[in-house]
């Protein structure tokens, strides 16, 4: 075989060898970056989700404190909201979020509390409904982000 068609063929190898490497780490960079953009858009429709509950809720909550006719309207929103984040959510989430509507409309069902009744009730922290659902987003939101990492 004469050495120029070896030196052909072997230029012509490393050229296709070089060309497909490099389209392959394009590739990969770009379905890397793609699917950072992704979860962060996760992240981001989570902690929006999270952010309404909060405020729903906790407005909720004072109201079935202070009254005993029940916002039907907000309880229906808040049970949206809990079904959003079944579809986003971990399990975890999803079940914290359960407990404070529960917690929201037994709170309807009780007698409505004086400000005294309501001040001891934040001395003893009874009043914060929402600990342990945030303490679940931000746990998830953690595993989440260590995922994202890895």
């Amino acid at each position: 075989m004469d050495t120029s068609v070896v030196t052909t063929i072997a230029a012509l190898a490393g050229t296709i060898i070089g060309g497909f490497t490099s389209v392959l780490a394009s590739w990969l960079s770009q379905h890397a970056q793609a699917k950072e953009q992704r979860l962060a858009q996760d992240q981001l429709r989570r902690q929006e989700l999270y952010k309404d509950f909060i405020r729903e809720a906790s407005r909720l909550y004072i109201d079935a404190l202070q009254s005993d006719q029940a916002n039907v309207c907000g309880l229906m929103e808040l049970y949206a909201e809990v079904s959003r984040m079944r579809i986003l959510s971990s399990a975890r989430v999803v079940e914290r979020a359960d407990e404070i509507v529960k917690m929201i409309v037994n709170a309807y069902l009780e007698p409505n509390k004086t400000f005294p009744e309501l001040r001891e009730m934040a001395n003893s922290g009874l009043i914060d409904p929402l600990r342990n659902f945030s303490e679940a987003c931000r746990a998830e939101s953690e595993q989440l982000n260590f995922r994202s990492d890895s």
